[in-house]
């Protein structure tokens, strides 16, 4: 197939290397370069790097609802979008004769919206998925195509999920290419009462709540790493939370309080939390260990 791919964001890094080898890619739409780091240095999109590297004409607008007639000269057969952060319109997604073919990281029509991976996390769920869906002009509720389920273990972080899914994201798009090509694939529409939506991520929601049961902060912990991360304060510095684990406890101590300075064992609303990684206030990522005997914690003392 003729296909032109839209992306931004790593999720679609292997998705793109893999219908570079299968098909025609015929250009390869991402967002602008946008500064980025302390030094606001103008940064491409990871997409960007990667289809430069694959010798890929690459286009960058600004909107690319306004690019309808270059698109439409270009004749793909199939546009494929995987993170790519704007709507397309009714105009352009008419322009292929397979349709706009999106890659969303949940098993729709459950996590619609822009952080699918981050809250199915924080919201405790034990799978999740990929599916590929046809485009409308609503967001993420087209019709499915196909479907792959992902579960889900405690030891997954935002970041570990995002790249397992990833790297199974090439099989499922090559797949539904080869069905819509071949006429094999039936989509089926999505049930509205089922959807539930994952908004983008609020740097401010990080801010860890102790009265909130610790199993709640042990997902939210997850659900934040790598990025923008998880945060309570520490002698009024704020204090990065990478990694955790709940701990059954009854004790008397309230909410936030160390009741194992050894073990950096936090009393929670319910059950208590052991850090395990964490990062002060313009320092490195460090374990509790050396947090603790850097800092100099006692049981009694209190995060928040």
């Amino acid at each position: 197939m003729n296909v032109i791919f839209v992306g931004t964001a790593p999720l679609g890094i292997p998705t793109l290397r893999a219908l570079a080898q299968k098909h025609t890619v015929l250009a390869v739409f991402t967002q602008p370069d946008r500064p980025a780091g302390r030094g606001l240095t103008l940064t491409p999109p990871p997409i960007k790097r990667v289809a430069l590297e694959l010798s890929l004409p690459v286009y960058q607008p600004e909107k690319i609802n306004r690019e309808v007639e270059l698109i439409k000269a270009l004749n793909p057969d199939v546009i494929v979008v995987v993170a790519f952060g704007q709507f397309l319109s009714k105009r352009l997604l008419a322009i292929p004769k397979f349709g706009c073919i999106n890659l969303h990281a949940s098993l729709l029509p459950k996590y619609r919206g822009a952080a699918p991976i981050q809250w199915a996390i924080i919201n405790g769920e034990t799978e999740t998925g990929l599916t590929t869906f046809l485009l409308n002009e609503e967001m993420d509720a087209g019709d499915i195509l196909l479907q792959e389920r992902v579960p889900i273990s405690d030891e997954d972080t935002a970041g570990t999920l995002h790249d397992k899914l990833a790297e199974l994201g090439p099989d499922l798009v090559l797949r539904t290419l080869e069905g819509l090509e071949q006429g094999t694939l039936t989509p089926r529409p999505q049930d509205p009462s089922q959807a539930t939506f994952a908004p983008k991520i609020d740097g401010t929601m990080g801010q860890i709540d102790w009265s909130q049961p610790a199993r709640k902060l042990f997902n939210l912990i997850r659900g934040l790493n790598p990025s923008p991360g998880a945060y309570t304060f520490w002698e009024g510095q704020r204090l990065k939370l990478y990694a955790s684990r709940v701990v059954p406890s009854s004790s008397i101590f309230p909410p936030g309080c160390v009741i194992d300075a050894e073990r950096l064992l936090v009393r929670c609303g319910e059950d208590a939390l052991e850090l395990l990684e964490v990062q002060p206030a313009g320092k490195r990522r460090m374990s509790a260990r050396d947090f603790v005997n850097g800092y100099k914690i006692r049981m009694g003392m209190r995060f928040g």
